[in-house]
């Protein structure tokens, strides 16, 4: 994937990047596999506002994707290879052989009719998903299970991988995108590859407009605002706040840790991506 940059015929286009999106194969998502996606502006089941600045934005609609790749030792064609609204990284449409479609992250260098498959014995190539126990050291993956089949949850964004480390009895010890070494079991399941769609990082909305069709609308800092609305606003002249960072509540913020001591996984962590 490339990134395409414009001409400043206005401000706005100065320092705008858009994808090229030349890995894109279909424009067309399969109608058999979306649901529709119903927005909350935020506002959580009582009709509070629960997660600030967010609001209108462009309609989409959610495509179901198969984390679990659980249809195990079936051989699938891979259809095309599409834009979704909902995630950084692309999705490829799985035709198997038995007539079921599905969606998957897309890694890198997947190509439309390429065969890919998930089982105990599946060969180490790009798009097959096996379980970790099962892959060479070095192997680069992503969509990583935490619980035997309870389906991908590490390592789904754009660009992202995980690095396979070591093995040890029934664990395998993984390098995380963040920098945190930990170990999974090695029952879980993983997908070879790095994910697509790798200049992520390096696009540049270029205007607030931007992150308005994202749904995302204007923040306003408390220093900003008046003591009747958030308890580090007033004072003479710009304040900086005068106290630790609060949320509009009183509640610390900002560096305060939110681990559940009860459900602790520090025996999990080798080596955190942060030194304490």
């Amino acid at each position: 994937m490339a990134v395409k940059k414009f001409r400043p015929i206005t401000p706005s286009l100065r320092f705008r990047t858009v994808p090229t999106f030349e890995e894109i194969t279909s424009r067309v998502p399969e109608k058999s596999l979306l649901e529709p996606l119903h927005k909350t502006g935020g506002r959580n089941n009582k009709g509070r506002i629960t997660a600030f600045c967010r609001g209108g934005g462009h309609k989409r609609h959610y495509r179901k994707i198969d984390f679990r790749r659980d249809k195990r030792d079936i051989p699938a064609r891979v259809a095309s290879i599409e834009y979704d609204p909902n995630r950084s990284a692309r999705i490829a449409l799985l035709h198997y052989v038995d007539g079921e479609k599905r969606y998957i992250l897309a890694p890198v260098d997947l190509k439309v009719n390429d065969i890919v498959v998930a089982g105990e014995n599946a060969d180490n190539r790009i798009g097959n998903a096996m379980p970790l126990g099962k892959m060479p050291l070095g192997t680069t993956c992503h969509n990583i299970e935490l619980r035997p089949g309870r389906g991908g949850q590490l390592a789904r964004s754009a660009g992202s991988f995980v690095q396979l480390m070591a093995k040890e009895g029934n664990k395998a010890i993984l390098k995380l995108p963040s920098g945190e070494v930990r170990t999974v079991p090695s029952a879980c399941f993983g997908t070879i590859g790095q994910l697509s769609n790798i200049d992520h990082k390096n696009i540049m909305w270029g205007k607030a407009g931007v992150a308005r069709w994202r749904g995302i609308r204007p923040s306003v800092r408390g220093v900003a605002m008046n003591p009747v609305d958030h308890p580090m606003g007033g004072g003479e002249g710009k304040s900086s706040g005068g106290r630790h960072p609060c949320t509009p509540w009183g509640k610390p913020t900002k560096g305060l840790k939110t681990r559940s001591k009860r459900k602790s996984i520090d025996h999990l962590i080798l080596d955190r991506r942060t030194k304490i």
